[in-house]
């Protein structure tokens, strides 16, 4: 999947064997599933949206949520994925100042 920057509606309904009118439904009931739309209408589908999808397939058809109960799980998952960017963000941060330092060190030396 990484090896490709946008999907077709057909590609991912095909991925989650669901019908495009039913990606088409998630996208009203869910503003985290927002697929960009080309001057034709054609929806192009980024990993982020299919990694969506994957969370409201498996909520939805996997373990029985209602779409209201599925609102909140996916904004509860979206919320800690910032979270978890952030962290990773500042401790790469972190890393890149630990190694100037080092570096700066073993010049000194």
């Amino acid at each position: 999947m990484a090896t490709k920057r946008y999907w077709t509606i057909s590609e991912v309904a095909e991925l989650f064997d669901v019908n495009t009118s039913l990606l088409r439904y998630w996208e009203k009931e869910f503003k985290a599933l927002d697929p960009k739309k080309q001057g034709s209408g054609k929806r192009a589908y980024t990993s982020q949206d299919i990694e969506i999808i994957g969370v409201l397939h498996d909520l939805l058809k996997g373990k029985g949520y209602t779409i209201d109960g599925a609102k909140r799980q996916l904004k509860q998952a979206l919320k800690e994925r910032r979270q978890t960017e952030a962290l990773r963000q500042r401790l790469e941060a972190i890393r890149a100042e630990l190694l100037r330092l080092a570096d700066d060190a073993e010049r000194g030396s």
